[in-house]
C-alpha cells in the first residue's frame, strides 16, 4: 500500500525521509549492534544522541545561552499543572490570555496551583478572534503571562506577542519550528512533540535559566525544572527513542534549510488552502483572516448534510483524519512541517471535483 496524506492534527505526519532512516536504523543503530529504543540511557551512545537533538533544536531556533532546553515527558498538558507549580511559588497569581480549547484547559489546571487572572478572552466570539493584544490586563506582580499562539482545535493562530515585563509563557506545541521566533521574548516555551517535533512520548520545554531558581525542593523531582535541567534531562529515564526520532526530525529540517525555509512552504501551503476556502459555494472557513492558523485549518461545509459523504469520499483518495474535532465538528486539515505541498494540492483537487460531483 503507498502511503497517504494524513492530515491529524497529532499524532502527525512525519517526514518520509525521517521513517525511511529511523527503519534503517532500528535493528543496528550505527553499528552498536542493538536499536535506540534498546540501549541504556546512560550509555554514551544515547548521551550522543541526547546531546545531539539538544544541539540541534538550539541551532534551529538559535537558543540564547542563558537558556535551558529539557526533554520531558507526559506531553503539553501535563506542564499545564508543572509550569504554575514550578514558576508561581512566592507570587500571588499568575496571567493567562484565553484564545481558545487549550488555553481554557490549561486556565482551568493553572486554577489548581495559583490564583489566576484571565487578562482577556474570545471566548463569547466562540473563539473566532483574538482580543487586542494591547488592550490585556496584565497585573505586572504576577508570575508569568501565558498565551497559547495556536489553538489546535479551533484554527487561530497569532504571532505579535503582549507588552509586558512578565516572563511570558507560550504553549507552541503546534506552531514551534514552523516559523521564526525570537527565543529571548520568552520566559518559556514548551511543545508537545507529535506535531512539528516527532512522535508522542516527548515535551520540549525551553526555559531562561534565571527562572529555575523558582522551583523549590518540595517538587517531585521528575517535576523540577531545575533537577531535570541539573540532570541533563535525566533524573529518570527519558523518552529515549522518541528523543532519537525528534533528532532526526531536527536534521531533516536543517537539510531543509531550516526554519526560515520551511515557513516559507508553510506559508504557501495555508495560502493555497485559505484561498480555496474564500473562491468555495460549499467550503468555508469562518475565522477571523487577520489570526487564521497556517498550521490546522478548520472548515465546513455549506451542506452539512454532505460531510459523511466528503470524510468518506476523501479517506478512499488516500486524503486521512480530516474529520474536525469532536468539540466542534466539521472538517480540519492540520498541515504541520511535514506535510508536503503536493498532499495539500491533492486536497484541493478533491474538493474541486467533490463540489463539481455535488453541484457547487
Amino acid at each position: 500500500m503507498s502511503r497517504v496524506y494524513n492530515f491529524c492534527s497529532g499524532p502527525a505526519a512525519l517526514p518520509e525521509a525521517v521513517l525511511v532512516k529511523a527503519q534503517r536504523e532500528i535493528l543496528d543503530w550505527h553499528g552498536v549492534g542493538m536499536s535506540v529504543m534498546e540501549m541504556s540511557h546512560r550509555s554514551k551512545e544515547f548521551v550522543s544522541v541526547l546531546e545531539s537533538a539538544k544541539q540541534n533544536l538550539i541551532k534551529l531556533l538559535d537558543i540564547p545561552e542563558n537558556y535551558e532546553v529539557l526533554f520531558m515527558q507526559g506531553g503539553a498538558s501535563t506542564l499545564f499543572a508543572q509550569i504554575p507549580a514550578n514558576l508561581t511559588p512566592g507570587y500571588d497569581s499568575a496571567c493567562y490570555l484565553d484564545t481558545g480549547v487549550w488555553s481554557a484547559k490549561a486556565i482551568k489546571e493553572a486554577g489548581k496551583y495559583t490564583k489566576v487572572n484571565v487578562v482577556a478572552s474570545s471566548k463569547e466570539s466562540n473563539y473566532q478572534t483574538v482580543p487586542a493584544l494591547d488592550g490585556l490586563k496584565i497585573d505586572e506582580s504576577a508570575s508569568y503571562l501565558h498565551i497559547t499562539p495556536n489553538e489546535t482545535i479551533g484554527g487561530l493562530e497569532f504571532a505579535d506577542l503582549p507588552e509586558t515585563d512578565l516572563p511570558i509563557v507560550a504553549d507552541l506545541s503546534s506552531t514551534i519550528l514552523s516559523r521564526k521566533i525570537d527565543v529571548s521574548r520568552y520566559g518559556l516555551i514548551y511543545a508537545g512533540a507529535q506535531k512539528n517535533i516527532g512522535p508522542a512520548g516527548v515535551v520540549v520545554v525551553i526555559i531562561r535559566k534565571d527562572l529555575l531558581a523558582r522551583s523549590q525542593e518540595s517538587l517531585p523531582t521528575t517535576w523540577n525544572f531545575a533537577k531535570i535541567a541539573e540532570n541533563a534531562s535525566m533524573v529518570n529515564t527519558p523518552p529515549t527513542y522518541s528523543i532519537y526520532l525528534a533528532n532526526l526530525v531536527f536534521e531533516w529540517l536543517l537539510e531543509q534549510g531550516g526554519v526560515e525555509a520551511i515557513e516559507k512552504i508553510n506559508v504557501e501551503k495555508a495560502r493555497r488552502l485559505y484561498q480555496k476556502l474564500d473562491s468555495s459555494r460549499l467550503f468555508a472557513n469562518n475565522i477571523d483572516p487577520n489570526y487564521r492558523s497556517r498550521m490546522n485549518i478548520p472548515f465546513i461545509l455549506a451542506d452539512e448534510s454532505l460531510e459523511k459523504a466528503f470524510l468518506a469520499e476523501s479517506e478512499a483518495q488516500g486524503l486521512k483524519t480530516l474529520a474536525g474535532h469532536r468539540s466542534v465538528g466539521g472538517m480540519r486539515a492540520s498541515i504541520y512541517n511535514a506535510m508536503p505541498i503536493e498532499g495539500v494540492t491533492t486536497l484541493i483537487d478533491f474538493m474541486n471535483a467533490f463540489e463539481k460531483k455535488y453541484g457547487y
